[in-house]
């Protein structure tokens, strides 16, 4: 399944068990040699919540949100019976995630996820700055400074600004933003052109995977931090690669919101016996 192009490998482990996710992640992300993918997604009991969703990187690594996957998580249970309801609870490991789910042809054909409040503080986020906030700062990223402002949604992000997000050399620079220094657990590494006070574009470095074609947490990050820096309206679209969020950030309850597409393309069975 994919949402808005960032595609995932989804299991049902109410059906399937899973020893080894970190191997396997690696192994079915490989473009060439597995499924291909930014990486697996469990859809698991929960003593918590209705449902519970673990996410790996396509290195392996487990990451604790996901926005486009989470979205993608609500679809599959509903789609596939294994609930009724359109209000759902989604335990992860940055805390419980409550999706609506907006269905066309009783299927799902959007959902809005409320992503919680930002995490503002840089030792929560975490970056290394005795700073109340990181909020435009200048960060020097081999032969360049960019003035980065710092969030997290439950993952670290760092937002950048630039003229034109089509022509930016993410390659070069997103990898070195990732493993910079001020960040000790790694960061993804957003970079933004403001095209409008209600419209931002931009391309997302995730930690441990690439480039993707798009990140939830992340685009709700950059919202955030282009209100916190007055590019932006409180509520707008933001333009990624594979498709377009519409995110808010409520001024009254602090809450960030996200409402985008979930699809799924395709469902099989693989052989890891041989992994």
């Amino acid at each position: 399944m994919h949402g808005a192009g960032n595609d995932y490998i989804y299991i049902n482990c109410f059906e399937e068990k899973v020893n080894d996710p970190s191997k396997i992640a690696k192994f079915v992300s490989d473009r060439h040699f597995g499924i291909g993918s930014d990486g697996l997604v469990l859809i698991m009991p929960s003593s918590k919540a209705d449902f519970r969703m673990r996410m790996f990187n396509s290195d392996g690594s487990e990451a604790e949100m996901c926005g486009n996957a989470i979205r993608c998580v609500g679809k599959y249970v509903y789609d596939h019976g294994l609930t009724d309801q359109k209000q759902l609870s989604i335990e992860t490991l940055a805390g419980i995630k409550y999706l609506v789910l907006q269905t066309k042809d009783n299927k799902v054909d959007s959902v809005r996820v409320d992503m919680g409040e930002p995490i503002l503080t840089p030792t929560d986020i975490p970056v290394k700055s005795n700073k109340e906030l990181f909020v435009n700062q200048p960060v020097q990223v081999l032969d360049r400074t960019f003035h980065v402002t710092c969030v997290s949604m439950g993952n670290p992000h760092a937002i950048s600004y630039v003229e034109n997000t089509d022509s930016f050399d993410l390659y070069k620079y997103g990898p070195a933003m990732e493993t910079h220094r001020l960040y000790p657990r790694k960061i993804n590494a957003e970079f933004v052109q403001v095209i409008s006070p209600t419209v931002l574009k931009m391309r997302v470095w995730e930690r441990g995977a690439g480039e993707t074609l798009a990140c939830g947490t992340g685009a709700c990050a950059v919202l955030v931090a282009s209100v916190l820096n007055k590019f932006s309206e409180r509520k707008s679209d933001v333009i990624l690669l594979g498709g377009t969020l519409t995110i808010e950030w409520d001024e009254t309850t602090n809450r960030v919101f996200m409402t985008g597409p979930a699809t799924e393309v395709y469902h099989g069975e693989i052989d890891i016996s041989k992994i």
